[in-house]
């Protein structure tokens, strides 16, 4: 399935409605972009082995531990950082690693709908400061991702409620509908793995990208139609 053209994406200018994009190998096919970003401070010295030793620790103590969700929840990896030099970082990181990486496909769908009128929204569990240079540089006037606790200008590692995962995005998007008046049974939303399940099941219109982890199943199960965006 290609990625929707003009006539099928009547216009919103009428009524509010939104296009809800996932970005970890939705818009960015592939390798999570916090996983990357981690390399990238290994490179420049700011991460090390003991960063990678207290996440195993933390996703050991944690149940189940066969699941990673402990480490959506906690950034070990970035607690005791200070704030701003990481934020600098991540800019740098963003220009030079992560735009490059967006899908065309992606990025045709996003033209779709800026056409239209549609309201753009990026909506993702991974980091703020890692993903708004992304979403400047796309020109995406909204963003919904995991906001980092501090302390006396330095990263605590812990991700302020609501993660942007599975239940957190539902609430988050609920929370936009209200402000924004946006109409979801109109909306369109785009997502790959069994925590953007909340997401598209909130919308009218959604699309399956990239299915991991099983979603290709819960996207028969559902009638959703799926995709691939390189």
């Amino acid at each position: 399935m290609t990625p929707l053209s003009p006539p099928h994406i009547s216009s919103g200018r009428q009524t509010r409605i939104a296009a809800l994009f996932d970005v970890d190998n939705t818009l960015l096919p592939g390798e999570a972009s916090e996983v990357r970003f981690f390399r990238f401070l290994w490179k420049r010295g700011l991460v090390g082995w003991r960063e990678v030793r207290d996440s195993i620790g933390w996703v050991l103590r944690s149940a189940p531990p066969v699941s990673l969700h402990p480490l959506r929840e906690r950034k070990l990896y970035l607690a005791g950082k200070t704030a701003a030099d990481v934020r600098a970082l991540a800019e740098e990181f963003c220009r030079s690693d992560l735009f490059p990486r967006v899908s065309r496909q992606g990025l045709s769908c996003m033209d779709d709908h800026r056409r239209a009128g549609h309201h753009i929204v990026m909506v993702t569990g991974s980091l703020d400061f890692l993903i708004a240079p992304l979403a400047t540089l796309l020109e995406v006037p909204t963003l919904l991702a995991a906001r980092l606790e501090q302390q006396q200008h330095h990263f605590t590692g812990r991700v302020c409620a609501p993660l942007p995962y599975g239940p957190g995005k539902r609430e988050l998007i609920t929370q936009l509908t209200q402000d924004s008046g946006i109409d979801l049974a109109q909306s369109f939303a785009y997502g790959d793995s069994p925590g953007d399940v909340e997401l598209l099941a909130m919308v009218g219109h959604p699309l399956v990208v990239n299915p991991i982890r099983g979603m290709g199943r819960i996207a028969q199960r559902n009638g959703w139609p799926t995709t691939t965006w390189t």
